[in-house]
């Protein structure tokens, strides 16, 4: 089935198939939002269509992902909140590090890029009078939006008892083995050593005791908060990511950092998914006959949307210093791959210049006169835009997704 953008009786503008509004892996409008815009679009209301796209944009952006990081004190839980928000260990905005219990109170830390995403360090468990249920009414267990129980060896009663407890409330929880690092660089002194034996049976003894103390088929993440991109990370990102309700999945994948490609693909597909509302939103001003409005509210789009494509691709200047920090490859090494003029800068003039580019003056002085066409003239400028916008978009983003793949693939070359 496919949509004609943006009338299906009087205008062979464009079209978009309809399974593009409903994607398995990404959910981005609910089948009644879906309806309404169909709906709004066979009527040639252009304009509401728009306004209901509109209208669920300013909802995502009310949308809140509360994350609760608790173990044992001494399990890394700090470590892990600052490598889950993609910051270093002693950036001014970090969880505090130590040998000892540094969190005494739930303290939550926003992610840098995405203040929506809060991951909160809460106190440590494991103390002689603790209690599981007390624990979580002191917590807030009701905040948050899942659980990361994090153990640096086997885990212990008190981390069964908190998950118990949390399945009572009908919450997430995933148990996640930390240091795993330490392990693999102990046991590589053996001589017989091998990795992929090593991690199966850090995971068997977590799983045995979890199973000794009445977790029926527990799954155990085995992980390092220097190097999440290895071991088991990306499989608990995936594992979170396809629980969280729908309308949580994409926050969630776009502030992880871009720690592999198989993250970085994922995002791109997550992104690319909006392009076509974007573009309608444009097409939809692009119907009224102001001059200048059009160009405006394109530029206004583009800056903001390949804002959000440099942010999520983890592309800006801080990011890249992490980056390289972690994999000791040279920052200069790491933007010298980037072939994106976008990566030089992302401002108003820059976007015009590549909106001229791709569009021509002359397109652009013809969209502002056919739209001064009654009925027909607005709806073949609204097309013009719509295209226009629909290029731009997806053009940008994919010239954003190659650099950062390749900033990826220069940084692993470096770990291999």
């Amino acid at each position: 089935m496919s949509l004609d953008f943006p009338c299906i009786k009087h205008c062979d503008w464009v079209q978009l198939p309809y399974s593009w509004l409903i994607m398995d892996d990404y959910v981005v409008i609910e089948d009644e939002e879906v309806k309404e815009i169909r709906e709004a679009l066979e009527e040639s209301n252009l304009a509401s269509a728009a306004e209901k796209i509109q209208n669920y944009f300013n909802q995502l952006d009310h949308v809140t992902l509360n994350v609760a990081v608790t173990g044992e004190s001494g399990s890394g839980k700090s470590t892990f909140v600052n490598a889950f928000r993609g910051v270093g260990d002693d950036e001014t905005d970090s969880a505090p590090t130590g040998v000892v219990e540094t969190t005494m109170e739930p303290k939550c830390y926003p992610h840098p890029k995405y203040p929506n995403v809060q991951v909160w360090d809460l106190p440590g468990i494991g103390t002689p009078n603790f209690r599981a249920d007390e624990y979580l009414q002191k917590v807030g267990f009701e905040r948050y939006d899942f659980f990361i129980i994090i153990a640096s060896e086997r885990f212990k009663v008190s981390n069964v008892e908190l998950a118990r407890e949390i399945q009572k409330m009908k919450k997430r929880f995933y148990f996640v083995r930390s240091k795993i690092d330490d392990n693999i660089r102990a046991e590589k002194r053996k001589k017989n050593f091998d990795q992929d034996t090593t991690l199966n049976q850090i995971r068997e003894d977590c799983i045995k005791g979890l199973q000794t103390n009445g977790v029926e088929s527990p799954v155990v993440f085995l992980i390092s908060s220097f190097d999440l991109g290895y071991y088991d990370f990306p499989l608990l990102e995936e594992t979170m990511e396809r629980e969280l309700p729908k309308h949580k999945r994409n926050i969630l994948l776009l502030s992880l950092p871009n720690l592999t490609l198989e993250i970085n693909n994922k995002k791109k597909e997550a992104l690319q998914a909006d392009i076509w509302k974007m573009a309608l939103l444009s097409g939809a001003v692009a119907t009224v006959p102001i001059p200048g409005l059009s160009v405006a509210v394109d530029v206004t789009i583009l800056v903001k949307e390949i804002t959000r494509y440099y942010q999520a691709f983890s592309l800006d200047d801080e990011s890249l210093q992490n980056l390289s920090a972690r994999t000791e490859v040279p920052l200069e090494e790491l933007k010298a791959v980037c072939k994106s003029p976008l990566n030089k800068e992302i401002s108003a003039d820059v976007i015009i210049k590549l909106l001229t580019k791709a569009a021509g003056a002359s397109l652009m002085v013809i969209e502002y006169w056919v739209s001064t066409i009654p009925v027909l003239g607005s709806m073949a400028a609204g097309g013009i835009s719509y295209a226009t916008t629909y290029q731009m978009l997806k053009s940008c983003l994919n010239e954003l997704a190659d650099d950062s793949q390749n900033v990826l693939m220069r940084a692993l070359q470096s770990e291999v």
